[in-house]
């Protein structure tokens, strides 16, 4: 009997050493509930102790979390549908409030995120999904972050991981950067003929300071055009040997050189004129004596059409006596 109650009490302590007796591993916490009432001091890793039937313990695990936030569809700021999905990275700060505050933190944490990626969707435009996703991270760290402190969870990052975009949306979007790139390729080549016709220019003014310059560039491309063994050679005919030879054919056919122009009379011949004028008013000498003198002509005019020597010499000295006036 005695030997039967020995054994009957080295079981109960072996049941009750087991049933408080706890392992907490490194990176779990423990949260000691007695009598249904939250203990303050949290059990830290390693061989603790609970009174059985009293307390209960619930291990919190401290490593960071990563939980896929399933894809979303939504209709961004410029009416275009997508389909985002994304990654949160969360970790336990404070097993207390996480297992007091909230029934169960990771569903909190998933529909939170879920509902924040929505939120995002509808704040941003398209370009901002494909092109901006750094500062769209940050905004839904932001926004998954402000309900999780209450919780005891701290979020480490955030990230957008796919943006799934409608066939037509590809498409467009296709022909939208084709476009730039043309664009782009147009600019770039009509640039490159502005600097070549600024050379070309730069290049015309030392070839007109310099003329051989032009006659050395001209053998420059005969030879360049000669190495590539072609059949027909063309070379360029300047303008101004076709001018030379024009007026030297000018000069064949009528057998004089170019009369001068009236602005390039000597200055003698127009004094001597002005000075013939001056003479003229000086007596009183109209331009039309001559035609009023016509009818005493006529009428010294013999029948056979021949005038008399005495009209003759008439005639000579009213002439003698007008350029004896003009030299005067």
């Amino acid at each position: 009997m005695l030997i039967e109650l020995l054994i009957l009490i080295i079981a109960l302590g072996v049941v009750y050493v087991a049933a408080s007796v706890k392992v907490i591993k490194q990176y779990e916490r423990g949260v000691v509930f007695r009598f249904g009432r939250l203990q303050e001091l949290t059990r830290g890793p390693g061989l603790t102790t609970i009174v059985p039937v009293m307390d209960r313990m619930r291990k919190v695990n401290l490593q960071i979390v990563t939980m896929p936030v399933p894809a979303q569809e939504g209709i961004t700021r410029d009416n275009v549908t997508v389909r985002v999905d994304a990654v949160v990275y969360f970790k336990v700060e404070d097993p207390a409030r996480a297992i007091v505050n909230v029934e169960d933190y990771l569903f909190a944490m998933g529909q939170v995120a879920q509902t924040s990626l929505r939120s995002i969707i509808g704040k941003s435009d398209l370009d901002d999904l494909l092109s901006n996703r750094e500062r769209l991270n940050q905004g839904l760290e932001l926004m998954i972050d402000s309900p999780a402190l209450g919780w005891g969870v701290h979020i480490d990052r955030v990230e957008i991981k796919d943006v799934s975009l409608p066939e037509s949306m590809k498409r467009s979007i296709a022909r939208q950067a084709e476009a730039e790139r043309e664009r782009r390729s147009r600019v770039i080549s009509a640039d490159g003929e502005f600097q070549a016709s600024r050379k070309l220019a730069d290049a015309a003014h030392v070839m007109a300071d310099t003329p051989a310059a032009l006659q050395l560039r001209l053998l420059e491309t005969v030879v360049e055009v000669a190495a590539e063994k072609n059949s027909t050679l063309v070379l360029p005919f300047p303008v101004e040997l076709l001018q030379f030879v024009d007026t030297a054919k000018r000069i064949g056919a009528t057998g004089e050189a170019p009369s001068a122009k009236p602005a390039e009379l000597p200055d003698a011949a127009h004094e001597a004129a002005e000075l013939t004028d001056a003479e003229r008013e000086a007596a009183k000498l109209p331009a039309s004596e001559p035609a009023a003198e016509l009818p005493r002509q006529r009428e010294g005019t013999a029948a056979d059409g021949r005038r008399p020597r005495a009209a003759e010499r008439s005639e000579s000295a009213d002439s003698d006596e007008e350029s004896m006036l003009g030299i005067a």
